[in-house]
């Protein structure tokens, strides 16, 4: 995925208020084109089949079959389509369910725009977005000793937080390759490159790439072969 592309986006929300300010402020953003809009759980997955689409942008508590639901549908018949979840909904157990359905991101409504957006061009590039809320949510339950509770990939994201390519990235980052060099070796843009560090800073809680270099390598969160 390009960032230079318009990302083609299918938005989902019943609040209609709500729903047309988030479209006229995603609009006003480059890069950003708002396809098609969703009220309910099953419209979404209609419209999901009906258009290419490069991102959607969830609301939870839908009327008819409800977003969770909705989102998991989604990603029955498109496996490789990102959904990020926005909600004003923080339940503990609801970060485990929506990590099962296949949701690649979750944001609480009230997130400053500019952090949205970023959240939304990270998740179409590949990576994951759990916003403060639910890391330290996740964290929590898996340092309370409740990691047999927790779905797989919910522990397994708690015990190595980065993706594939999040790793592969690092990996570089450490070795001292600057961002063009990762896009140059790896076969992706710049810009790519550049959403990747700034997930995994904030992922890492690190504020800086020889932090997030350092901290990998203590934990092991790197794959030796991949530090050659």
């Amino acid at each position: 995925m390009k960032l230079d592309a318009a990302l083609k986006i299918l938005l989902v929300e019943d609040d209609e208020l709500f729903r047309l300010g988030l479209q006229a402020r995603l609009q006003q953003e480059t890069g950003l084109e708002i396809v098609a809009e969703a009220e309910d759980g099953e419209q979404a997955v209609e419209l999901a089949n009906r258009h290419p689409l490069d991102l959607v942008l969830l609301d939870i508590g839908l009327p008819g079959i409800g977003g969770m639901e909705a989102c998991r549908q989604i990603k029955q018949q498109h496996p490789n389509l990102p959904i990020l979840v926005l909600t004003s909904r923080s339940e503990k157990p609801l970060i485990a369910r929506l990590i099962e359905a296949g949701a690649q991101g979750y944001c609480l409504k009230g997130i400053p725009s500019e952090f949205l957006i970023l959240a939304l061009r990270s998740v179409a590039a590949g990576a994951s977005w759990w916003d403060q809320t639910a890391t330290s949510e996740i964290r929590a339950a898996f340092e309370g000793n409740h990691k047999a509770a927790l779905p797989t990939k919910v522990a397994l994201s708690v015990e190595n937080p980065l993706t594939k390519r999040e790793q592969e990235i690092l990996a570089l980052v450490a070795a001292g390759k600057s961002n063009q060099e990762i896009a140059d070796l790896l076969y992706i843009t710049s810009g790519t490159v550049r959403v990747h560090v700034h997930a995994i800073l904030q992922k890492l809680e690190v504020r800086d790439r020889t932090q997030a270099a350092v901290l990998a390598i203590q934990k092991g969160l790197v794959a030796p072969e991949l530090l050659v």
